[in-house]
């Protein structure tokens, strides 16, 4: 288990006008970079959580893209941690999932799957501007941990059994991002707001809740606004075609997708609508593997070898002829463009709201030359958040694969990302409470 630095005081005063604290771990392992725990100074911490202390650090680890001259992408460090809010919670963390958010988008928060595709997708020049954290060194494009489960550790000062939304010290729960989420994976996380805490059940594994804040919540978002376009659709054909599917084609097989998928499948199966088919298209191998384990969705894999024609024409034979709705986490000009190929006249392509500020210009022409649209889905609402955590707690839905690994191998686990050694999700894990 990592050794618990947050209580540990610093004087900061002997620290001689060090500005650069990153350690890269490849070179030193975070526990062994870590002061002694003073059990009796912890207790003593906990009692005045609500004293004002900045002099409380807080491990931290840094992803962010290589810079000039240095190949190493993840740093550990400390940074101080802030007290309590009034009317907010401190949580410890326990797991995080592997996402990262694009610096020059604040809302844009994305879960990172083992596909490099995506990664490169997204790594900057090196003449980008440089990570306040690290000046000169690295440009922060993947500043993780926003998807995060862990406990309470301490409540502000003003809660109450009035406003404490049934929380308390001690319960294991997850935070539904929020625009100044703290950036970084860390050991504490500071919540302004109890509205952002939602409590996760004993059954629920932690490792499981860490991956549902961001990913499975866009995932689960955009089925949503898939069903309002089917219902739609449907409705428009109840006169003069009733047995006619609607037709969903779900792009990528990264942790979006692969939730995506799952999360179509039950909700359109609970709700009644056996009147639609969904077909997964595969962006690699492994994906694909993936895909066909799930029942009732058919597969197509999209082999970058193959021409663009082809591509076009095996996706349409395999769903029947050309779709209805596409749920396109492919993030690319390409994938889009194949994407409108597939789709019906009049048809709707879904994309996450991060890629879409770069994307909808590029395709306005030719969405409205096809009579298409192509709408940005953003994050769902933490009252989503708490619904998907009670489907994927009683096991109706079934998160995708994943791999945890403790927090000191990041930098490992972000080289085997990079590769597509992982299958599905990674986890971090910081803390062992189970």
């Amino acid at each position: 288990m990592p050794v618990d630095i947050c209580s540990q005081q610093i004087n900061f005063s002997s620290i001689s006008g060090t500005t650069d604290t990153s350690l890269s771990l490849n070179s030193l392992s975070l526990t062994s970079a870590l002061p002694p725990t003073d059990p009796d100074h912890h207790a003593h911490a906990h009692n005045n959580s609500n004293t004002h202390n900045m002099n409380k650090l807080c491990r931290q680890v840094s992803i962010e893209s290589p810079g000039p001259g240095a190949k190493n992408c993840v740093f550990n460090f400390f940074v101080p941690i802030e007290d309590t809010p009034a009317l907010g919670a401190r949580i410890r963390i326990v797991c995080a999932g592997a996402c990262y958010r694009r610096r020059d988008r604040s809302n844009s928060i994305t879960s990172m799957s083992s596909v490099s595709s995506e990664l490169s997708d997204y790594c900057p020049s090196i003449n980008s501007i440089s990570s306040p954290a690290h000046q000169g060194i690295r440009e922060g494009s993947f500043f993780p941990g926003f998807e995060v489960a862990g406990v309470i550790e301490s409540l502000g000062s003003e809660i109450t059994e009035a406003n404490n939304r049934g929380l308390r010290i001690g319960q294991r729960v997850i935070v539904y991002p929020f625009d100044e989420t703290p950036a970084g994976y860390a050991e504490l996380l500071v919540v302004p707001d109890l509205k952002h805490v939602v409590p996760i059940p004993d059954s629920l594994p932690m490792e499981v809740a860490a991956m549902l804040p961001t990913g499975a919540l866009l995932a689960m978002n955009a089925v949503f606004k898939a069903q309002a376009v089917v219902t739609q659709i449907l409705s428009q054909r109840a006169a003069t075609e009733p047995q006619r599917k609607c037709k969903i084609l779900i792009v990528g097989t990264g942790g979006l997708a692969l939730w995506a998928v799952r999360i179509a499948s039950y909700h359109f199966a609970s709700t009644g609508a056996d009147n639609v088919d969904i077909t997964v298209a595969s962006l690699r191998d492994e994906g694909f593997r993936l895909a066909t384990e799930i029942k009732n969705v058919s597969v197509v894999q999209w082999n970058e070898c193959l021409y663009e024609p082809q591509l076009i024409e095996r996706t349409k034979d395999v769903c029947g002829g050309a779709v209805d709705v596409v749920i396109d986490f492919g993030t690319t000009s390409r994938s889009l463009h194949r994407s409108m190929h597939c789709l019906s006249k009049g048809g709707v392509v879904l994309i996450s709201d991060e890629v879409a500020e770069k994307l909808l210009p590029k395709f306005s022409r030719l969405s409205s030359e096809y009579q298409q649209d192509i709408i940005p889905i953003s994050n769902g609402t933490a009252e989503q958040l708490a619904e998907l955590v009670e489907l994927v707690a009683n096991k109706k839905i079934e998160p995708p694969p994943h791999s945890v690994f403790p927090c000191e191998q990041a930098a490992e686990v972000i080289q085997k990302l990079c590769n597509s050694e992982i299958p599905g999700r990674a986890i971090l894990r910081f803390h062992d409470i189970e």
